[in-house]
């Protein structure tokens, strides 16, 4: 915000959130800001899944530490790209591109962007290290990913555990949202592994899996209402 206003001083901010959720439901409950500035790594999982939740009209400037997000970035309504820590001149840059453009013009460019980006392609098999081996697994055969003390974990269906390489943040960003996500900061969980959803007295739900998992996955109020229908939402691609 300081930065913005250091360029210049008239920019008016409209809000501020740092979850996808909490960024959903500012965008439904606020007339549409002219500009949004977002950074790809939120509280609660990747930007990214903001627009399989809704349709955002909004142009956006995407922000981030790193570089292997463009091309996702630029498939949604992207006007510009900025590597953290970001510059001056980059953000400047960033504003007169956004204000060279009439709205007229926005709209046509994001149109054409949207027709001509392509379709997301997510893995269907990981790569897990298994002493001196690689192992395939299909991530149908993956009930959750987990992470604690920085080292994360992959929890197959079967109840078999394996160390893996990869945070959250890049797990979530190679796999189809409609069948994993990211319950909180732990946990990333499969759709048909979840076998019973306890709704608490504080309106948290404590979701069981099939298999057992290293400790309870609660997801949080602010949380509940995407998660219930995310669970009962069609596949896609």
């Amino acid at each position: 915000m300081e930065e913005l206003h250091a360029i210049d001083p008239s920019i008016e901010i409209s809000g501020n959130t740092e979850s996808v959720s909490r960024t959903a439901e500012w965008l439904q409950n606020n007339p549409q800001p002219d500009l949004i500035f977002m950074d790809i790594h939120l509280s609660d999982g990747s930007a990214f899944l903001l627009f399989d939740r809704m349709k955002v009209e909004t142009p956006i400037v995407f922000t981030t530490a790193y570089d292997q997000y463009a091309m996702d970035a630029f498939r949604v309504n992207s006007i510009d790209y900025l590597l953290k820590p970001i510059k001056p001149e980059e953000l400047q840059r960033a504003l007169d591109k956004f204000r060279h453009w009439m709205p007229a013009d926005m709209r046509d460019y994001l149109s054409r962007l949207m027709t001509l980006a392509p379709q997301p392609v997510y893995k269907d098999k990981i790569l897990l290290p298994l002493r001196d081996k690689l192992l395939p697994v299909s991530l149908t055969d993956v009930a959750c990913f987990y992470t604690t003390n920085k080292q994360t974990l992959v929890c197959l269906k079967n109840g078999t555990q394996y160390a893996y390489t990869k945070t959250l943040e890049q797990i979530m960003a190679m796999i189809n949202p409609s069948r994993f996500i990211r319950a909180n900061k732990q946990y990333i969980i499969a759709r048909d592994s979840v076998k019973e959803i306890t709704v608490w007295f504080d309106s948290r739900l404590l979701v069981k899996l099939a298999v057992e998992t290293p400790e309870p996955i609660y997801i949080s109020k602010n949380r509940a209402t995407d998660f219930k229908a995310w669970m009962v939402q069609e596949d896609s691609l």
